[in-house]
């Protein structure tokens, strides 16, 4: 990719933001007409992350010469990625809510299902319940498993039930009355029952939550779970949101700010205003934009990148050109159905602490060092030894100003840090321990690759490892050649992964409805007038955001199963003509690739219908062309460690930006960049292609 020369730099407007709020940075990305790239960087506020945002901001007006409102003013789009929804779960900061279910099922919130997580460990406690029973009240009436009416719905339960919630001072309330994935008239005739009572409660009708408008599906847990969660942060995340809208507009932004859903695509505040539960993995899911870009730069549909920053490695893969999304999300304990790219989270970052046991065990996270105080060598408070630490002690990374002057590494303070925390509880040298941590993170961050290819059915030696985030372009080729992986890629932004990958976002909306039918045997008739409704809901929400003709896509997908299964598949339907031998050939090929079998001529059921729909955002990939050029020399050389094989060695340090299309060189090296530093261990060979960014062939991989 394209970056501005020089921070005076001026970008030719109109131009785009994006602004990702993560554990230990806020990242923003502006990208002007000509595709050049500005990246900044502010760290995070936990308490209150719009200071992190507006810090950003003003640090980035103030580096560009330019007022805060001249900045924002020539902003085209503005795209959020942020973890408000997430840490309002994790934390325990949300509403209190009241919940309205149906007579006989108010303990199914906290009955559960009986499938553990974790088969062999029966002791875990589950997480406390959101809503205490006494504000689980009890609603009459009922509907069959078709959405039939079997009894009356009983409104005088409503007011008995609003009553006890204005005595407890309930701020939000979720419905999730018995089989209303099939038909919503009785949560509907609920929620207008309850306007008239909401005049003058405390729990704004904004802060109303139907399980049959958030999560239509079948299944009265996981339904239940996913509207109490969202009543549950309803009033923080929109809040939040509105606000920070608000405040933006007031500061010269002229439209409104967009936000990444879990789903990867973006979605306006006030579209999302209903289901904020759509934004659980709101900054993590901007890495599909950001895949989209890296595998027309790498030229490959077969990516998986590996993002790490100070908190936490996410990973997601890219197959064939298609980001995987499943309904089934696991946040703190709590079980969420909401659309949402198959990411697997571990706590391996930057800021990940390590410790050793009283059994003289090293230890590498999950807990982490975060913003504040961070790690040792940041000289902000932390004393506790983390992997940042070890990269300093190790040589990986210089002492001095990081990240734009964000903060200054201390390496004394990261060498006292492990000395005195795993050294010398283990009697090992400082170099030692050091080097101990760096591999231990690795090894997770291997299993965590593992996680995500092999136990889905994909092989890693078929994909091209992107080390993202601030720290994973340290552990790239270590990971990419355990892995069997023929190269690395590193983005030049790679500090910046997320916030670039909004820039590459489309609107999206996702749209299910329950049906049941035999996928031979269907009428195509059936089909159509199940999708219609769905159609006509993304039409009007696309249309609400300003998309309509080839910018407005619809896309329309089937859940199949063989009869008997428990769990669906997904499966796209081609435009055309309703072709179920076609469709059978793709559920099978992609469940013998999840499962490792098939059912040949077996009987194959659909479960649900989906649409998806995209507001197609233009926009392009700037390259550059490879030119012959004097290899520039190395701005120092210092001794690296570079792992129990080759030890020690005196390494050449190149200033990334000095690295233009055309550089090829045989490591070791080290490449620093303004969010980054590029690890090349001595096997490997370091290219800068045509896109700008970093491809680290690696040697004897897959081999």
């Amino acid at each position: 990719m394209v970056t501005a020369p020089t921070a005076t730099a001026q970008p030719i407007p109109p131009w785009r933001i994006g602004v990702d709020v993560g554990g230990t940075f806020t990242d923003m990305v502006l990208r002007d007409q000509t595709g050049g790239l500005w990246v900044f960087k502010a760290p995070s506020v936990p308490s209150d992350p719009s200071q992190g945002v507006m810090a950003v901001l003003q640090r980035a007006a103030k580096s560009l010469d330019m007022a805060l409102s001249d900045l924002l003013g020539n902003c085209a789009l503005f795209f959020h990625g942020s973890t408000v929804a997430t840490n309002t779960i994790l934390e325990k900061k949300g509403a209190t809510v009241g919940l309205l279910t149906t007579t006989g099922f108010r303990d199914s919130l906290e009955v559960r299902r009986g499938i553990r997580e974790n088969m062999w460990d029966h002791r875990a406690p589950f997480p406390d319940v959101i809503v205490p029973r006494y504000l689980r009240q009890p609603v009459g009436g009922r509907l069959d498993k078709d959405g039939d009416e079997l009894e009356a719905l009983d409104l005088g339960d409503v007011d008995k039930a609003m009553t006890l919630f204005a005595d407890e001072g309930v701020e939000a309330i979720a419905v999730a009355l018995l089989n209303s994935y099939g038909n919503p008239k009785h949560e509907d005739a609920v929620a207008e029952h309850m306007a008239g009572h909401l005049a003058d409660h405390p729990a704004d009708s904004s802060w109303v939550s139907l399980s049959s408008r958030i999560a239509p599906i079948m299944g009265e847990y996981e339904r239940t779970s996913t509207a109490v969660i969202n009543a549950y942060i309803a009033p923080k995340v929109v809040g939040y949101l509105r606000n920070l809208d608000s405040h933006l507009r007031d500061n010269g932004l002229a439209r409104p700010i967009l936000l990444l859903q879990s789903n990867g695509g973006a979605v306006s505040v006030e579209q999302v205003a209903e289901r904020p539960v759509n934004l659980v993995l709101s900054g993590p899911a901007a890495g599909v934009g950001a895949l989209g870009l890296y595998s027309r730069c790498a030229g490959s549909d077969n990516l998986i990148a590996m993002e790490i920053g100070g908190t936490s490695c996410d990973v997601t893969l890219m197959g064939e050109g298609e980001v995987s999304v499943t309904d089934e999300l696991m946040i703190d304990g709590y079980h969420l159905a909401t659309p949402s790219v198959d990411i697997h989270t571990v706590g391996a970052g930057g800021g990940t602490i390590a410790h050793a046991d009283d059994a003289g065990l090293l230890h590498v996270g999950p807990q982490g060092a975060g913003a504040t105080p961070g790690p040792a060598c940041y000289g902000l408070g932390g004393e506790q030894p983390t992997v940042t630490d070890a990269y300093m002690v190790l040589g990986r990374l210089r002492p001095g100003p990081y990240a734009g002057g964000s903060v200054t590494l201390d390496d004394n303070l990261a060498r006292r840090a492990i000395e005195e925390k795993i050294a010398k509880p283990l009697g090992i040298a400082v170099e030692e321990a050091a080097a101990g941590i760096i591999r231990l993170l690795e090894q997770n961050l291997l299993h965590a690759v593992e996680h995500i290819s092999i136990q889905r059915g994909h092989n890693p030696q078929r994909f091209t490892l992107v080390a993202a985030g601030g720290a994973g372009p340290m552990h790239g080729a270590t990971v990419a050649r355990a892995l069997g992986c023929r190269q690395a890629y590193v983005p030049r932004q790679a500090g910046a992964f997320c916030a670039l990958g909004m820039l590459h976002t489309d609107i999206r909306q996702d749209y299910l409805a329950v049906h049941f039918d035999n996928l031979d045997t269907v009428a195509e008739e059936a089909l159509q007038m199940g999708f219609a409704p769905l159609e006509e809901r993304a039409g009007a929400a696309l249309a609400a955001e300003g998309f309509n003709g080839d910018a407005a896509v619809v896309h329309r997908e089937l859940d199949l199963r063989y009869r008997g299964q428990l769990w669906s598949i997904r499966v796209q339907l081609p435009s055309g003509a309703f072709d179920p031998m076609a469709v059978r050939e793709a559920f099978d090929a992609d469940h013998q690739r999840q499962y490792g079998h098939t059912q040949p001529g077996g009987t194959i059921e659909i479960t649900a219908l989906r649409v998806t729909a995209r507001g197609l955002i233009e926009t392009s990939d700037p390259s550059v062309t490879a030119s012959a050029y004097k290899a520039p020399d190395p701005t120092a050389v210092r001794p690296v460690y570079m792992d129990s094989n080759h030890g020690w060695q005196d390494t050449p340090i190149y200033a990334g930006a000095d690295l233009q299309p055309g550089f090829a060189e045989d490591g070791p090296m080290l490449v620093e960049e303004l969010t980054t530093t590029v690890f090349v261990g001595p096997r490997d060979r370091l290219i800068v292609d045509n896109s700008d960014n970093f491809m680290i062939e690696i040697d004897g991989a897959g081999d």
